[in-house]
């Protein structure tokens, strides 16, 4: 029978587990019969051969949801899944090997996806439809044509998935560029883009005869970076272009239909001419909101899809209200000095060590947040980093702050002291790995060669790792030095205070206005990052993660800390600007 997928993205990682189902109906109500998803090997697999598919990352839950609601499932598996995610949703501990070839076929990167894609198509293959399951078709790999550093590779994968019991329809997607560097025989080519080129469809019969023609992603928005504007796409011109491919028979995917929140250390990077940072937020300008709102979009969608099923659709849910909480005082805190002592052991070694291969988390290493480089010096002169910080690294004598290195900054004046020897610190942060593009090979971070001063590589450092997992951020509460904020402070330091509810918890989004850099906890959740440049100014908190009474927040400021966050019921993305 004539079947045409009319689909949307939304990503279970992304979004809180009670709201998965909210989504989906919605999903429905637009006029959708598919839902796609990533998997995300790096969370599945933090730690080598320990697997997570519990709570928020339980896949076989969230396929079976999406069957309940009469949905489709395209499945996007990878390994490698782009997504402006952490290295495109690989493990970092792969890069704890100095050899190693992300997306090929080297030896010590197929072991490692063999074992995870084991594990994986146990919760999979019994959920494709012909074994009465949601899944209709699963894509090989990811915009393989963009990289194609391996010419065996794709069929390597799509053999991984075949071995192990998929049986469904194969899809490949790639933008025009990629499109022919990334096909494998067996499976059904797909475009992805923006704007609508002349004859772009057309192009996909030049790479495969007469086979049904699918946009796997037709982008419905586009992600910001710290330091750029908020995207936006005229929903219009979407929705016109929607149309114009629905006029040609082809089926669609809208990526994304709801993008959610890169929660925690998620977000990825882009690396072209220079290093940018994704924000903490994937709303996307996509058809749902952050917090899973209706937009103009949805409105003009759904018209456009019921005019072509012919048929009315179900009713759209109501929407959830927000909370304004109001002025959240944070009135204790601790200097980022007074934690080390109390809370790790430093690792003791003579060179700098990358985050990755530092002897962590059963040898699999740190894959995100801070590292403290610690070492002694006599006397002061000129630190260079020789360009080996990643990506931010702040500097202190002491306890005294001298400036930053980054990739635009490579070099500081240490000033001379009393005599005598002082400690010189550096606290590296990881904001995020590249997700697309040639350089994943290059994604260690932490401090990934020697530093100079004065010509001479410094040697001898303790590292503390502040990767800020929720044991750490637990046995932060029993530490003692907690203290009441002064008038004027400067971080790095942890921050709390208290949220109190007095009703049901409702979705709200918390405004650091007068804060500078850092992460915010609530209930030991990891919110993300938050950083003055913009665009983003207000971080989602969702309701089911709070809980009537009191909840701890929790800021670890690197700079200039403000007194109070404000709890509000709008979110603040930051100044707009239209993709072109």
């Amino acid at each position: 029978m004539p079947f045409r997928i009319l689909g949307g993205s939304m990503h279970y990682f992304r979004v809180p587990r009670e709201y998965w189902e909210d989504r989906m109906l919605k999903m429905r109500a637009c006029g959708l019969n598919t839902l796609t998803t990533y998997v995300p090997w790096n969370l599945h697999e933090k730690e080598r051969g320990k697997f997570d598919f519990s709570k928020n990352l339980d896949l076989r839950a969230f396929l079976s949801l999406a069957a309940k609601n009469g949905l489709w499932v395209i499945l996007r598996p990878g390994p490698y899944i782009c997504s402006e995610w952490d290295l495109g949703g690989l493990p970092s501990w792969l890069l704890q090997d100095p050899e190693m070839q992300l997306r090929t076929t080297y030896k010590g990167f197929t072991e490692a996806v063999d074992a995870y894609f084991d594990r994986l198509m146990r919760v999979v293959v019994p959920l494709q439809y012909k074994k009465g399951g949601p899944i209709i078709a699963v894509q090989v790999e990811n915009e393989y044509g963009s990289y194609a550093k391996d010419p065996n590779y794709m069929t390597y994968v799509k053999m991984a998935l075949v071995n192990r019991g998929i049986v469904e329809l194969l899809m490949t997607s790639d933008n025009k560029n990629g499109l022919s560097f990334g096909l494998v025989e067996g499976a059904l080519a797909t475009v992805n883009f923006q704007k609508l080129e002349p004859g772009l469809l057309k192009y996909l019969d030049t790479v495969q005869k007469d086979q049904p023609k699918m946009v796997m992603e037709y982008w419905t928005g586009w992600f910001d970076n710290w330091g750029g504007p908020h995207y936006v796409f005229d929903a219009d011109e979407m929705v016109n272009t929607v149309g114009s491919i629905l006029k040609t028979g082809a089926s669609i995917n809208l990526y994304m239909f709801h993008g959610g929140t890169n929660f925690g250390f998620m977000s990825g990077a882009l690396e072209a001419d220079e290093y940018k940072a994704d924000v903490t937020s994937y709303d996307y300008d996509a058809v749902l909101t952050e917090a899973g709102d209706y937009t103009s979009k949805f409105f003009k969608l759904r018209q456009l899809f019921s005019m072509v099923i012919g048929q009315p659709l179900p009713l759209p849910p109501m929407i959830e209200s927000k909370a304004s909480y109001g002025a959240i005082l944070l009135h204790q805190y601790i200097s980022l000095w007074d934690v080390l002592p109390a809370l790790s052991q430093p690792i003791k070694s003579e060179v700098p060590v990358n985050m990755e291969n530092l002897p962590l988390n059963d040898s699999t290493g740190q894959p995100h947040g801070y590292v403290l480089y610690e070492t002694v010096i006599f006397g002061g002169g000129h630190l260079h980093s020789r360009d080996h910080v990643r990506d931010r690294a702040q500097v202190f004598v002491n306890t005294v702050y001298v400036g930053e290195l980054d990739y635009n900054t490579v070099e500081l004046s240490i000033p001379e002291g009393q005599q005598g020897f002082r400690q010189l610190r550096l606290l590296v942060e990881n904001r995020g790995r590249v997700n697309y593009g040639l350089a994943l090979n290059e994604q260690r971070k932490g401090l990934i060669g020697d530093i100079f001063l004065n010509k001479t590589p410094l040697r001898n450092f303790k590292i503390y790792s502040l990767e800020m997992k929720p044991a750490f951020m637990k046995s932060l509460q029993q530490v003692s030095g907690w203290s009441t904020v002064p008038d004027y402070f400067v971080g790095p330091a942890f921050f709390r205070g208290r949220l109190w509810v007095e009703q049901q918890p409702q979705d709200t989004f918390l405004k650091l206005q007068g804060w500078e850099k850092g992460v915010v906890f609530v209930n030991g959740q990891n919110l993300g990052r938050y950083w003055k440049i913009g665009p983003q100014e207000t971080l989602y908190l969702p309701g089911p993660w709070l809980r009537r009474g009191g909840n701890e927040i929790v800021i670890f400021e690197e700079r200039t800390a403000g007194r109070i966050i404000q709890s509000v019921d709008i979110p603040y993305l930051g100044r707009t600007q239209y993709v072109d």
